[in-house]
């Protein structure tokens, strides 16, 4: 099947919908049984991930319930995983995937462009339950070897990053790690399953904020991991033994979001394209950082890799000036400032309001940096909110 195609009809096996068109949202906290017997086969069951037509166990509410599974079998064929495992957020999923393959004493290396959340996490608890965490460039591609000690268990990428857009060589950083024996984990929020998909490349672990292009409706919070063959054992259970778990009408909600992902991630990917064009051109406008553009650092990776775009971009300003910045920002009609993206709104945040706190590759120019997330709006409102915007930061300077 076409990728549209399998968007429409994943995890809407009748076992989940029965005579309806969409998955029942069935709530539980307790799961009843007619006897012990059965009650200590359902224990043993952890069947629950996309395999074929097997019915997944209700055992406890925790475990999850035939909505849970559905959007498990829908991650597990869109991401071409072995399991899938759905969490409350999308940073619950990401520590819950290092905390299941790292120990007290153990490394991990760590894109140095990552996620404030999942660097805070590498910075606070990691650190204290004795991991070692060694950030790196992420454009190293094969050098990241020399990085890698005799303790390193897990490389984590994030690709692009999520403020400045460096696009990782993933095949590269692959073989290095499948040579060293080392597992690999990837924040692949950005492309969502329907742009790229890590497993093929022989990544191990595909975690999604859900909370974004996934749901795309800026209303539910929600994570996913999706696993290979060899990994998804460890994770399923040590994610369970962490306490993970996740609302059933946040999970039905985002499947219902699976459905239009295509269809929203060429609008978004086309309006981007549109925005970026017309923002290179402009004369306060330094430097563009859209993965599909050569001035965007890894472009040749975006290009290989992926098979599309979405809303997210930065551009760099030729000058720093923090009240001309939120003179342009503070009165912006369709471009609302906020955190977050993968919504059907517009928004924009001044990288330098929330400082990328880089380690190994500093980021110069941050002060001037404006990260955009491009929406579902007609593009001309859109251009014609930038430039009166960018026509307030002129005249403030």
């Amino acid at each position: 099947m076409k990728k549209d195609t399998i968007l429409v009809s994943t995890g809407r096996s009748k076992k989940y919908t029965g005579p309806a068109v969409n998955p029942n949202v069935a709530r539980a906290s307790t799961i009843v049984f007619d006897s012990l017997a059965e009650m200590a086969q359902a224990g043993l069951d952890k069947s629950y991930q996309f395999n074929g037509d097997s019915q997944a166990t209700e055992y406890y509410g925790r475990r999850g319930t035939s909505t849970t599974f559905a959007l498990n079998d829908a991650m597990c064929q869109l991401e071409n995983a072995a399991g899938s495992y759905v969490y409350s957020c999308g940073t619950a999923a990401i520590t819950s995937s290092l905390l299941s393959f790292l120990n007290a004493g153990d490394h991990l290396l760590m894109v140095d462009s990552v996620y404030e959340p999942t660097r805070d996490f590498c910075d606070g608890a990691l650190m204290r339950l004795g991991i070692e965490v060694s950030y790196y460039d992420p454009m190293a591609g094969l050098n990241i070897e020399n990085l890698v000690q005799e303790n390193t268990r897990v490389i984590f990428l994030e690709s692009p990053g999520s403020l400045t857009m460096e696009v990782q060589d993933v095949p590269s950083i692959v073989e290095v790690a499948k040579r060293r024996g080392i597992v690999t984990m990837i924040d692949n929020t950005f492309a969502s399953p329907f742009n790229f998909k890590p497993l093929d490349l022989g990544v191990d672990i595909s975690i999604h904020s859900a909370t974004k292009y996934l749901n795309g409706h800026s209303d539910v919070m929600l994570g996913v991991a999706s696993a290979n063959q060899a990994c998804w054992p460890q994770l399923r259970d040590r994610s369970y033994e962490l306490g993970q778990c996740a609302s059933v009408d946040d999970i039905y909600t985002t499947l219902r979001g699976v459905r239009t992902l295509g269809v929203r991630m060429r609008e978004h990917d086309r309006n981007a394209m549109v925005i970026a064009r017309w923002l290179r051109q402009h004369e306060l406008v330094d430097r563009l950082l859209h993965p599909a553009f050569e001035s965007c650092p890894g472009h040749e990776n975006f290009k290989r890799d992926f098979s599309g775009g979405n809303g997210l971009f930065s551009f760099v300003l030729k000058h720093s000036n923090r009240r001309a910045i939120a003179s342009m920002v503070d009165n912006m009609h369709h471009f609302k400032i906020g955190f977050s993206w993968g919504g059907f709104e517009s928004l924009i945040l001044p990288v330098g309001s929330a400082p990328a706190r880089r380690t190994v590759a500093p980021w110069a120019l941050e002060s001037r940096l404006v990260r955009l997330h491009i929406g579902l709006e007609d593009t001309q409102d859109l251009i014609d909110d930038l430039s009166a915007g960018l026509e307030r930061f002129r005249e403030a300077l």
